[in-house]
């Protein structure tokens, strides 16, 4: 969700303090618990209006559109898809969304104080083999340019600041987030090994010159002895490795939570892997590792891309029924705001919606369904009127408690120029990882927000004992069905394969889970690619 921690430069600063001595810290009096007043808010994604698709109790169309393209779905892919229309000089399609606004989940509140992420919040800086990406920045002024050996320039104030991102370890904050200060030397060699195999997975290519693992997905090899990772779970292979050390195994799991939602216990070995081989770290000379964010996180981008559909956009629309019929393609929408339907009819239909949607809306598509697993995710943003601590490295971008429940947070104004705040707010991250993302989900919907009030604060006591004390508002922010989750034999399985296939040249289907991992370049490719294949 957070879109995929780059691990390199936690890499390096692991070498550069491995012979640090163990920092001993005294432990921290345990303070009386303060009973306060916070002003919690609970929100989520259109969950109840998106049910009425079991029940579809819809009226009769009242209305009727035509169109050439029609999109179904207004996430990054959507979006993306309308992008590529438009470069190709098409300007009639419509574009329908559920919720009342675009993006997905690279979308953002706002209060007061900050713009703050409800979704994924920062994008890494891209292979320099994506070139359709780099453009897109380059057109958007994130890149300003290339310099004299081809490597772009990026908009500095677009870049993480520095310090980046810190890690709560033995009582005390260190610079990265992998483990370093006070490890055996065991587990220094451990962590050492495993980075080197890393490197080495990165640089792969098959005999055809594919790296094993690129993204988007769709770039890896096709060599059966790499996707055979596929058939373990990440902790399966570390465990084949003879991986057991606990700094280490807490911190791969850390990572398969953040960009799958899943920990090694259960996400494929393939897509753990992946998390650290596919980006290359090869778009600077100096082989630069920071990523870009805003306070808003990926709604930048979101907000970059939905200019392409301004004025061809119809939110608070439900999808409920999608067929060919006289040989065009007909969609069935419910305008939640009239409580009307409308048939639209088009000579395209792309579907840039997750299979989840999608089981409802065609014949015979739940069996294939049943293999998509998609993690709930809870965020919590939090106004606090104080945030120092009496440990050694301030405030970062990224801020993790190392063996903690949740992802730890991020400080949503580090990007700011006004460096002192009155309030700062923070935004924290916690996937539900567990074998059954359907039970996870229907059990958060039926927690009420004190709960997840009580969940948030205590976690994140671990490095702020005073949290409960300095806390004046929390807004939480649900999402049922918050990314996919590649189980072990999913990316390379059959029933993504077949989720994928086109119905009549009529309806075309893109989004990130038909790529099996949820990030922003696999949506953004889908939408390009869609567009592609159709014209």
């Amino acid at each position: 969700m957070k879109n995929g921690e780059n691990y390199s430069s936690s890499r390096r600063n692991f070498f550069k303090f491995l012979g640090a001595t163990l920092l001993i810290v005294p432990l921290l009096d345990a303070c009386k618990e303060k009973v306060i007043s916070l002003l919690i808010r609970l929100s989520g994604t259109n969950h109840i209006l998106g049910h009425k698709l079991r029940v579809k109790n819809f009226p009769k169309p009242s209305k009727q559109i035509s169109i050439p393209y029609l999109i179904i779905g207004g996430g990054i892919t959507g979006l993306s898809a309308a992008r590529q229309l438009s470069k190709k000089g098409i300007s009639e399609f419509l574009l329908v969304e559920l919720e009342n606004n675009l993006g997905g989940n690279s979308s953002n509140g706002e209060n007061q104080y900050s713009k703050f992420p409800l979704g994924a919040h920062y994008l890494p800086l891209p292979n320099q083999e994506d070139k359709e990406l780099l453009q897109f920045l380059e057109e958007e002024k994130i890149i300003l340019g290339y310099d004299e050996k081809g490597f772009p320039k990026f908009d500095e104030t677009q870049l993480t600041f520095s310090p980046d991102e810190r890690l709560f370890y033995k009582n005390n904050w260190q610079e990265g987030i992998v483990p370093k200060v006070g490890n055996s030397a065991e587990e220094d060699a451990e962590l050492l090994r495993f980075f080197s195999m890393m490197d080495d997975f990165r640089t792969k290519k098959d005999d055809f010159g594919l790296y094993w693992f690129n993204i988007p997905m769709a770039l890896s090899s096709q060599n059966d002895a790499v996707k055979s990772l596929d058939k373990l779970t990440m902790k399966e292979w570390l465990k084949q490795q003879n991986f057991k050390s606990n700094p280490l195994l807490v911190y791969v799991d850390y990572c398969c939570r953040d960009d799958f939602g899943l920990g090694i216990e259960f996400v494929s070995a393939y897509a753990g892997i992946h998390y650290f081989a596919a980006r290359k770290q090869n778009s600077t000379q100096d082989k630069n590792d920071n990523v870009l964010t805003w306070p808003e996180g990926n709604a930048r981008l979101t907000h970059h891309l939905k200019k392409y559909s301004k004025g061809k956009t119809l939110q608070n629309h439900l999808v409920y029924e999608v067929k060919t019929e006289n040989g065009k393609a007909v969609a069935l929408v419910f305008d939640d705001k009239t409580k009307t339907s409308i048939e639209i009819i088009a000579d395209k239909i792309i579907m840039a919606t997750p299979q989840f949607v999608n089981q409802y809306l065609f014949k015979d598509r739940k069996e294939l369904t049943k293999d998509f697993h998609y993690a709930p995710w809870l965020l919590a943003t939090l106004v606090v009127s104080d945030l120092t601590d009496n440990f050694s490295f301030p405030l970062c971008w990224d801020n993790v408690a190392h063996g903690s429940k949740g992802l730890g947070y991020i400080f949503d104004q580090h990007q700011s120029l006004q460096q002192i705040q009155d309030k700062k707010v923070i935004t924290y991250y916690f996937s539900f990882s567990s074998s059954d993302c359907g039970k996870s989900r229907r059990d958060s919907y039926k927690k009420p927000k004190e709960y997840w009030k009580s969940l948030v604060l205590e976690d994140l006591k671990i490095s702020h004992p005073n949290i409960e004390e300095v806390t004046e508002s929390i807004d939480i922010h649900l999402l049922g069905h918050g990314m996919i989750s590649p189980k072990p034999e999913f990316l390379f399985g059959e029933s993504k394969q077949k989720a994928a296939q086109s119905i009549d040249d009529k309806i075309f289907f893109a989004h990130s889970d038909l790529s099996g991992i949820s990030i922003f370049e696999e949506a953004f490719h889908q939408g390009i690619n869609v567009v592609n294949k159709i014209i």
